[in-house]
């Protein structure tokens, strides 16, 4: 068997990856301290746009090693892309050990069996979310609701008083410590 590996994330700098570490630890990864690789950066960038992971995968793990994370969100949260970075380990002969999972080993058969099935259900819930969205959008529409951002009033009453002194629109901006481009969207609307 090859080195063991952990990846540990956490989105903020007011977080630590110590619980991470100390978890894989007490589930009997015995990883080398050099060997934990930690990051700060949201789970949204891509897998392989993090400096820390690239690295990682790049330079450092080799065929027949293994790659632990307390919980496959660590990974990403994008299903698709974790998706994508497992089947990529698993190519380049890296065991993905998931410790949030009921089968750890994602590179084994019921692993890649149970990641299909994630899939498929991370699949489904998007397409009810945008099917609910829609169907709220339209039921609002028809109940006659303003959809989009409310206009802010006291802005737009500001910026109606400045341009009927007759002084430029950035000359309001300055006067009124509004952007350039809220002035000029509140220039030409109508009450």
């Amino acid at each position: 068997m090859g080195r063991i590996f952990a990846y540990c994330r956490v989105s903020t700098d007011e977080q630590t990856t110590e619980n991470q570490i100390m978890a894989i630890q007490h589930a009997g990864y015995h990883v080398m301290e050099h060997r934990v690789i930690s990051e700060v950066v949201s789970g949204g960038v891509q897998a392989m746009k993090r400096r820390n992971f690239a690295d990682l995968v790049n330079h450092k793990l080799e065929r027949g090693d293994q790659l632990v994370v307390l919980k496959l969100d660590r990974l990403g949260r994008n299903n698709i892309d974790v998706q994508q970075t497992i089947a990529m380990l698993i190519e380049r002969g890296i065991d993905v050990v998931s410790l949030d999972l009921p089968v750890r080993n994602l590179a084994c058969a019921e692993g890649r069996l149970l990641l299909q099935m994630f899939s498929a259900f991370a699949e489904f819930e998007k397409s009810r979310i945008i099917e609910r969205t829609k169907e709220g959008l339209e039921r609002a529409k028809k109940e006659g609701k303003k959809l989009g951002r409310p206009i802010a009033i006291n802005t737009f009453k500001r910026v109606q008083e400045a341009k009927s002194l007759g002084i430029s629109q950035s000359k309001a901006a300055l006067k009124l410590g509004l952007s350039l481009p809220t002035i000029k969207r509140n220039w030409r609307m109508k009450e």
